[in-house]
């Protein structure tokens, strides 16, 4: 089993630095952020999709501190009701699936997302009961209108790839606990799965 460490924890410093922090701390694997909240600090996504000696020196500058890249990280939310907000997250992780596959990392890390309560709604809205009965029909359109969709479509992208997609379960995300991330999986695929953070 091995311990590792979110290098977002280490955003004050820069990437070798950073690693340098992970390996004193005495754990073996790091996640690294490449967009959504985390950022992509220590991870230059677009330099590194380019160019196979840029992710060749990326791979071992972890490798030369007996690190290993256990995941890549892109918590944001792709299925906002801005579009903008949306397609921004879209690309930031379809773009973490594409490095992922590049260096052989089998994991992207991130948030399922949240989408508005109904059509036309400018905000995401998190619901957690099943009533007053305008709940269930927020609940209805939030994940046969959107959700299911995007993460199958997402699904067949990933597996594509060669990647999973794990979720971390967090309030404020529509996949928020056990029971939510096994309908969006049962839903979609085996390419989707859990980050216990």
């Amino acid at each position: 089993m091995r311990i590792g460490v979110f290098t977002a924890l280490y955003q004050q410093f820069d990437f070798e630095d950073a690693l340098d922090k992970a390996a004193a701390a005495g754990v073996s694997a790091v996640e690294i952020g490449v967009g959504g909240y985390p950022g992509s600090r220590h991870c230059r996504v677009d330099e590194l999709l380019a160019g196979a000696a840029e992710r060749r020196a990326f791979l071992e500058a972890i490798a030369a501190r007996g690190l290993l890249l256990s995941a890549l990280s892109v918590h944001n939310n792709p299925l906002h009701p801005d579009p903008a907000v949306a397609r921004l997250a879209d690309a930031e992780l379809r773009n973490a699936v594409r490095l992922a596959q590049a260096l052989g990392v089998p994991v992207v890390n991130g948030f399922s997302g949240l989408p508005a309560g109904a059509p036309g709604d400018s905000m995401p809205n998190w619901v957690t009961c099943p009533w007053p009965p305008e709940f269930l029909q927020m609940l209805d359109y939030q994940w046969n209108e959107v959700a299911i969709p995007y993460w199958r479509e997402m699904e067949q992208f990933a597996a594509g790839h060669n990647v999973k997609i794990a979720f971390e379960m967090h309030p404020g995300m529509l996949v928020y606990n056990v029971e939510t991330l096994l309908r969006l999986r049962a839903a979609t695929g085996p390419m989707l799965g859990c980050n216990f953070d």
